[in-house]
């Protein structure tokens, strides 16, 4: 259930709502928007009749949401959600640009590539300290040394953290580095973690799990909102599917049905999407055509002896025609390539 009432409802008037409803034993939520303030409803909703708040001061509408997930839903709130990263934002007309290694090797590789990214105005540089990984016998990342090379890079660079949380007994470490908190499609489903982690009240970008349908990823995010936390970030990075070609089958279609379904930000993925990295530029080009707000790209140095995902990593002079290309692009969709405004030389 949605409680609809006015930006500039006393505070008093609002209270009173969230207490009749604490009364029925569920949670309410404020979710202001652009023109009116929502109070989405948890719990057991069937239990609130309509007519309960219909007559109280400065409500204006009543509406049950229709689908499982409430707090992420278009329902909910009708306008898109924007999150402020003290300048740089995801879910308005600016162009989101996550970049960087798949893994935190060493301390001259990661600076290597963080130096070069902030030369092309890149703020988010994304690589993993802790790494799931398929086998057990792969590069698992330098854990905590990894996060205090991060640490490094962010105070010399001003570059602002992405970085992966695996379980509970890393994330106050991550968090402790981390400006978006990632969590990785093996945990998409890990629900006692969402949990935690939407208590951090950190933003959070949470990637699609390999076999999830679209409900499946919202309600995972329905998790981290329920936690009061609406700075999610969905991301779309492939599904395993029959085809073989290429790594994953980056699912489009996913962008423009979240779009339609959740006021969330959505990026893509097709470093992962594809896995092969002559194929990341066109996919990328496609994932922004189609209504993505930002991409997430792995950028490597030296992508031949990379110890993770080298081969679906672009080097930075790729890395660079692509940014070229897109800010050709923005325009069109209109979206907004504010990083150019930052690089020294592009």
């Amino acid at each position: 259930m949605l409680i609809i009432m006015g930006l500039e409802s006393p505070r008093e008037d609002i209270n009173k709502v969230k207490e009749k409803i604490i009364e029925f034993s569920c949670t309410p939520h404020e979710i202001p928007g652009s023109s009116k303030l929502a109070i989405g409803i948890t719990g057991a909703t069937h239990l609130l009749k309509e007519e309960d708040f219909q007559m109280m001061h400065s409500v204006q509408e009543v509406v049950r949401v229709s689908k499982k997930f409430k707090l992420v839903s278009r329902q909910m709130k009708s306008n898109d959600t924007i999150i402020d990263f003290g300048g740089p934002t995801v879910g308005g007309k600016e162009l989101f640009i996550i970049a960087g290694p798949c893994s935190v090797e060493n301390r001259e590789q990661t600076f290597e590539i963080a130096g070069q990214l902030k030369e092309m105005g890149i703020n988010f540089f994304r690589a993993g300290a802790y790494k799931p990984r398929s086998s057990p016998y792969t590069f698992q990342g330098l854990k905590e040394k990894g996060l205090e090379i991060l640490d490094e890079v962010k105070q010399k660079f001003g570059l602002k953290i992405v970085t992966e949380v695996m379980n509970s007994q890393s994330l106050q470490s991550v968090c402790e580095v981390a400006d978006i908190i990632q969590i990785g499609a093996r945990n998409m489903q890990n629900y006692s973690l969402l949990e935690e982690i939407g208590a951090t009240q950190k933003p959070v970008l949470l990637k699609r799990g390999m076999s999830a349908t679209v409900e499946d990823l919202l309600l995972s995010a329905e998790y981290i909102a329920a936690q009061s936390n609406y700075n999610i970030i969905l991301c779309e990075r492939g599904i395993r599917t029959f085809e073989t070609s290429t790594r994953n089958t980056l699912d489009l279609n996913a962008v423009p049905v979240i779009k339609q379904w959740s006021h969330l930000p959505v990026i893509v993925d097709p470093s992962h999407g594809v896995g092969i990295w002559d194929k990341v530029p066109q996919m990328s080009l496609a994932a922004i055509a189609c209504g993505a707000d930002g991409l997430m790209i792995e950028v490597h140095n030296d992508p031949e002896n990379a110890l993770s995902d080298g081969y679906q990593s672009l080097t930075p002079k790729k890395f660079k025609e692509l940014l070229n290309k897109l800010n050709e692009l923005a325009p069109i969709v209109n979206k907004e390539m504010k990083l150019y405004e930052n690089a020294n030389s592009l």
